[in-house]
């Protein structure tokens, strides 16, 4: 109903992008930019975004910086490691996938969000 109106997307497009409580803080959801880009604040949508990209080339820096005196000082370095999935070869194909490795659902439920890093 109405799809005119909502550029032809499908409910399900719709409602992929609205907001849900109680999830991660850094759920995509959550970028500030987007929420002010969505209630047509656009000169502060596209300062907020500038300000996010900074942020991500901070720490794009910190952990090259860190990678780089781990390995003049001869030690292994991880770098970053996702929260909620861990990188696997399927066993079918051969390719790198991304497996859930569990933990989200457990956070959500205790609504503990302390390992999450800071993105926004």
């Amino acid at each position: 109903e109405n799809a005119e109106n909502m550029y032809f997307f499908s409910d399900l497009a719709l409602t992929l992008n609205e907001p849900e409580e109680r999830v991660a803080p850094t759920d995509s959801r959550l970028r500030p930019d987007q929420r002010l880009m969505e209630s047509g604040r656009w000169d502060e949508a596209n300062v907020e975004k500038q300000r996010l990209e900074e942020k991500q080339r901070a720490v794009r820096r910190r952990r090259e910086a860190e990678a780089v005196e781990a390995l003049e000082e001869g030690k292994d370095y991880e770098g970053y490691i996702p929260l909620w999935f861990e990188r696997k070869v399927d066993p079918m194909t051969g390719e790198l996938i991304c497996v859930y490795k569990g933990g989200y659902w457990e956070a959500k439920d205790k609504q503990d969000w302390s390992m999450c890093p800071d993105i926004f």
